[in-house]
């Protein structure tokens, strides 16, 4: 029974950080080339940008609130350690996407009112770079196995987690692949949401977006084999070896759909790719939720506490779902959803 409990906690762990990089980070990517937009259609591009990301932008940080749910709950241990361990730059993200949500509001309201609030625009893609930045910075940390404890206490400070000179390295990549995760997925998304020459602006930033993630996923597994040894020895594992496989080849028909103009079913492909280089990450660090110290089995809460958590999602889900799935077909435009 206690192993099932904690597959099911690893999966609803992989389940939150996959669909909140496909949603939430979507979102983020908006912000990304908002800043980014240039050519004769630039204002084009960030109008269709924020009308994209306006049905749905706050809905898509459910599975943020997921995550840290089922952390907080399932895996208290590991949880009160990461919040100690990554606080600055798990603040740093979080001020970021609550900045961003407030520029996004403002931006909005002066629009409506005729009278547009000054800075909104540059505080939103600021922002929305800072979120998946410092987010991707912290994951990595927990993969590296700076993470440091001596009877299950942090001896690690606030900074050497992360940011050491032993470390940096791999967690500065690790920043960019998260980055470069929300700058990918975006331009796929809208090229099905727009026409004519802007959706082929948005085409040619999902290419360079494609080629952007593969080449920092694969610096990042390269720099982890001085900087993070013990990841890079489990990445070479047979199973996050193929998942790594499937990514790209996922990404390689990513391309060959852009490039076919099968903006459709690139997006499925695009979300794939996503999933497959999320779920190799997880399956190079498992059994341990901080690689080298604790597994998730030593971070496990009380079964009882388990139990309760799966009982009561699949309630919420059956509320949830089909709400989502209402959101995402009533505003066909949306940046997260079909």
């Amino acid at each position: 029974m206690v192993n099932l409990l904690e597959y099911a906690g690893v999966f609803l762990v992989l389940a939150g950080l996959v669909m909140y990089a496909v949603s939430g980070g979507a979102d983020f990517g908006g912000g990304v080339w908002t800043a980014l937009t240039s050519g004769p259609r630039a204002e084009e591009q960030r109008k269709s940008l924020y009308r994209a990301i306006g049905p749905v932008w706050e809905t898509n940080h459910i599975w943020l609130i997921l995550l840290i749910v089922v952390l907080f709950t399932c895996f208290s241990a590991a949880f009160k350690i990461i919040s100690i361990a990554l606080v600055v730059p798990l603040a740093i993200a979080l001020i970021g996407i609550n900045f961003r949500g407030a520029a996004f509001v403002f931006r909005h309201f002066g629009k409506s009112k005729g009278t547009e609030l000054p800075a909104t625009g540059i505080v939103f893609s600021i922002s929305s770079v800072l979120a998946p930045f410092f987010l991707g910075m912290a994951v990595s940390a927990i993969s590296a196995g700076a993470i440091k404890l001596v009877n299950g206490q942090i001896e690690s400070g606030l900074w050497s987690a992360w940011a050491s000179t032993p470390v940096l390295p791999f967690t500065l990549t690790g920043g960019l692949v998260g980055l470069a995760i929300c700058a990918y997925i975006t331009p796929v998304y809208m090229t099905a949401r727009t026409t004519g020459e802007l959706c082929e602006d948005f085409r040619k930033r999902a290419i360079a977006g494609a080629f952007a993630l593969g080449g920092l996923t694969a610096l990042e597994i390269i720099i982890s084999g001085f900087f993070a040894p013990l990841f890079f020895k489990r990445f070479l594992h047979p199973l996050p070896l193929v998942l790594a496989g499937l990514a790209v080849v996922c990404g390689v028909i990513t391309l060959v759909l852009l490039f076919k103009r099968s903006f459709q079913s690139a997006q499925w492909v695009a979300r794939t790719t996503i999933g497959f280089t999320i779920t190799g990450f997880m399956a190079a660090v498992y059994p341990y939720i901080l690689i080298g110290q604790m597994t998730f089995a030593q971070a496990m809460s009380n079964p009882e506490t388990f139990k309760a958590v799966l009982i009561t999602l699949p309630i919420g889900a059956a509320l949830l779902v089909p709400s989502l799935i209402f959101l995402y077909k009533t505003f066909g435009e949306d940046i997260g959803g079909e």
